[in-house]
């Protein structure tokens, strides 16, 4: 988050979680910072806490709901979370700015062949039909440095320099449509489930999506502080096992998980059912799996850009508490 406001805030949220978190607790607590959308597993631990009988017994979860991936890196990196959804750049970002260190315990979606990928709309009637048309133009982005690496690379690809010929400015997710239509951008990035929703509305039309720029791109995991898990291996071990099933419930009963995540996202079920665990939705790997060699690409697409100095993601595996976990 690169405005004043939103790094005020984030470090509020932050602030405020020190002060409320006691020692004695976070021994049996595991703090978890989460967002929207696509966490599934965590929105069935949430909403169906019965489904999954450590929760409450072996151990208790307090939840916290951020906006995104960066406040969440900023807590976990303050010591105020123990364990939280992170975009791959969101985490390096912590480790090389913020001191922190963590290990991914697994994995939410990814883009998968033939599936969703994040992509840039235009309008319909727009003059723009190629990626080389972006010069001179405003262009929307959720959160400037999230998705940013592909994004980069494929302009520098097609001739667009991503620092000196269009105006990036940040636009969320939930209003990217919004944006696009009221004409206060040129293109847009979209995500599932507002992509669905103005694909259903028309007038919109796919420039171009992140799955040009790489395959298999990580969009969100699971991260815990080095330091928590260390301490706490079996709690971690319990949360991360509840991780792996609610991914397993959430794509074994998908008529329960619309509801859910309905619940959550406060979207009406009939738009979800549109796309979400479908084909034109993003991956998810059955056991929760991260995906180490994807995620070292698209580090390594970081540092070619220069977003990011050369990292190495074994920095970030634990040799036994990582998902699937029984």
């Amino acid at each position: 988050m690169r405005t004043v406001s939103r790094l005020m805030l984030a470090t509020g949220a932050v602030a405020a979680l020190i002060a409320g978190a006691s020692p004695s607790r976070a021994q049996q607590t595991i703090r978890v910072g989460w967002t929207i959308p696509a966490e599934e597993s965590k929105y069935w631990m949430m909403r169906r806490p019965a489904e999954f009988p450590n929760i409450g017994k072996t151990y208790n979860i307090e939840w916290t709901q951020f906006q995104g991936t960066a406040p969440m890196t900023q807590a976990l990196a303050a010591g105020a979370l123990d364990c939280a959804t992170q975009a791959p750049l969101s985490l390096s970002n912590g480790v090389v700015g913020g001191n922190l260190k963590a290990y991914i315990v697994a994995q939410h979606v990814f883009e998968k062949p033939g599936g969703f990928s994040v992509y840039w709309a235009v309008m319909d009637d727009s003059p723009i039909k190629t990626i080389a048309d972006l010069k001179g133009k405003t262009v929307g982005i959720s959160v400037i440095g999230g998705t940013q690496g592909p994004f980069n690379l494929l302009l520098k690809q097609n001739g667009v320099d991503p620092a000196k010929d269009i105006k990036l400015v940040e636009v969320g997710f939930a209003v990217s449509e919004d944006a696009l239509r009221q004409g206060r951008v040129d293109a847009v990035n979209m995500n599932q489930p507002f992509a669905a929703r103005a694909e259903a509305k028309g007038g919109t039309r796919k420039l171009f999506s992140l799955s040009q720029a790489m395959p298999n791109i990580v969009h969100i995991l699971e991260a815990c502080r080095a330091d928590f898990v260390d301490k706490n291996p079996e709690l971690v071990k319990a949360y991360v096992r509840d991780i792996t099933s609610g991914m397993k419930k959430a794509l074994a009963n998908r008529e329960e998980t619309l509801k859910v995540v309905s619940e959550v996202l406060k979207a009406p079920v009939p738009v979800l059912e549109t796309y979400l665990l479908k084909d034109n939705d993003f991956g998810r790997d059955p056991g929760a799996a991260p995906n180490f060699p994807a995620i070292q690409k698209m580090l390594d697409i970081y540092a070619e850009t220069g977003m990011l100095p050369k990292l190495d993601v074994a920095q970030f595996k634990h040799p036994t508490i990582v998902a699937p976990l029984q």
